[in-house]
């Protein structure tokens, strides 16, 4: 595995000009002004027969802005500035590209570079929009020193509001804020950043890579948010999905180019069976080029200090876990049903941030126990710094559900929050969104049930279920935090 890395790392060197050039791709691919006034455009689509960039500055001709066609699937384009200096794609507008595929037909595509989409109210599918703003929010705080011990607050900013509609960044940066600092939190963990037409899935069907959602707000919006919880103390986390991607097609990466593969690979490798996404190649030297400027881009023009790894246990293996169980074994890590090119797609990536920005933190979301994950690169591991303790909410719910009061054994609840990885720092939780969110009950649910409607006052009586339930919810935090590893997370509310 570490020969793979080596050698796939060594190769970007002598090609590319190394991994910093490689991975600021996000600077120069998709729409970009330059100082001069001018736009240069940039995209690979190695199955189509031809390209255009249409939109609002040129009346939504689709093919007076041809792409020059370059080696290795790779299209550009230069538009010079206007004759006025101003230039000619105005801020704000609206923007497709025109992708002619092999059959002939036309495909009016979003770039996956885009940095801004938007959905109006009376369509279905986002709109491209060009993010240029003559000022820019400028970051005024500094990041914090990486911290020794994270103690994480997971939040979703739509939902972070008692109000029945989708919350804001600008909400969350001042009335979430001061409450997570209030509370001691050091860290807060933001899902749902990543642009996803689909609401209900948690952010975790992505289809804009590069743009914040903006159904919280603007990039600056976001902007605003990190910096104000880097004022007070606070360090940011995004969790970042690369493990797979909507199907959309119209505002997605799917068949961006009209063939079936482009980013993705072809056939059923490229498709998840549970999830019903698409599957990225990550042999492929543009894919590797698009998903390590992802992160770069999040970090140096958003701030983040780090990011939580999405659906690791679905990238390390072939079956994605599907169907299969982890005791643990050697045998169940080491052998062909292990996805090496992931694998090593994520030592890329934990080398390029540590290599870059070694203040940043990437937490893995594995389930399967994968041994030396969270060891270094220079090791053979996956160069990770933290990864989720997965099996310990599996154990309270479990716990809850079977078993009386009496017969909770302390021997075997100790055992579960303390079997990790020799030297592998872990992440514990009682519950994170997993099981507050998608189609589960929180613990609070679990222990009180229909009495949290009626008697969580002080104006109602004291219950025997309200009382046990609230002293068992706070002996479970207290030794999930004391005993399941180096670092601790809750879920909002």
């Amino acid at each position: 595995r570490y020969s793979l890395f080596y050698n796939r790392l060594k190769n970007i060197e002598e090609n590319e000009g190394g991994l910093d050039k490689f991975s600021k791709s996000y600077k120069s691919f998709g729409v970009n002004q330059f100082v001069d006034g001018g736009i240069y455009c940039k995209e690979w689509a190695p199955g189509a027969e031809a390209v255009f960039l249409t939109g609002d500055f040129n009346g939504w001709n689709p093919f007076s802005h041809p792409y020059k066609k370059m080696e290795y699937g790779k299209w550009e384009l230069f538009i010079p500035p206007g004759q006025d200096g101003f230039p000619p794609v105005p801020h704000g507008s609206k923007l497709k590209v025109v992708i002619r595929a092999q059959n002939g037909e036309l495909l009016y595509r979003i770039s996956p570079w885009a940095r801004y989409v938007i959905r109006d109210e009376d369509k279905v599918n986002y709109d491209w929009v060009h993010w240029n703003p003559p000022q820019s929010y400028i970051h005024k705080h500094p990041s914090p020193k990486r911290l020794k011990s994270l103690r994480i607050y997971e939040s979703h900013v739509g939902i972070a509001s008692p109000e029945g509609k989708v919350a804001s960044y600008k909400n969350f940066t001042y009335n979430v804020l001061p409450r997570i600092k209030d509370l001691g939190y050091n860290c807060v963990q933001l899902m749902a950043i990543m642009e996803h037409a689909y609401y209900a899935s948690f952010g975790y069907q992505v289809t804009s890579f590069f743009a914040a959602s903006s159904r919280y707000g603007t990039p600056d919006d976001l902007k605003e948010m990190i910096d104000v919880a880097h004022s007070m103390g606070i360090t940011v986390l995004l969790d970042v999905v690369h493990s797979h991607a909507s199907k959309n097609s119209e505002d997605g990466l799917n068949k961006f180019d009209g063939t079936d593969s482009c980013f993705f690979h072809s056939g059923p490798r490229g498709t998840h069976q549970l999830w019903d996404s698409r599957l990225f190649d990550y042999a492929n030297w543009e894919v590797l080029r698009f998903l390590l400027s992802n992160l770069r881009m999040w970090i140096e023009d958003y701030r983040f200090d780090g990011f939580r790894f999405d659906g690791v246990t679905s990238m390390l293996y072939h079956h994605h876990g599907i169907g299969t169980g982890f005791s643990g074994d050697y045998h169940e890590y080491f052998g062909l049903h292990v996805d090496e090119d992931a694998l090593c797609y994520l030592m890329l990536a934990n080398h390029m941030i540590n290599f870059l920005h070694p203040e940043c933190i990437t937490i893995a979301e594995d389930v399967s126990g994968m041994p030396a994950l969270c060891r270094p690169v220079a090791e053979g591991g996956g160069g990770f710094d933290y990864r989720l303790a997965m099996a310990i909410p599996d154990k309270w719910i479990q716990i809850i559900k079977e078993l009386k009061d009496e017969d909770w054994n302390m021997g075997n609840i100790v055992h579960t929050l303390t079997n990790r990885r020799y030297e592998e720092k872990y992440i514990a939780y009682a519950e994170s969104h997993d099981q507050a969110l998608v189609g589960d009950k929180t613990l609070a649910f679990r222990l009180m049930d229909a009495e949290m409607y009626t008697n969580m006052s002080v104006l109602s009586p004291l219950t025997p279920v309200i009382d046990r339930g609230i002293q068992l919810h706070k002996m479970i935090r207290l030794i999930t935090h004391a005993l399941g590893g180096e670092s601790y997370l809750n879920f909002m509310g």
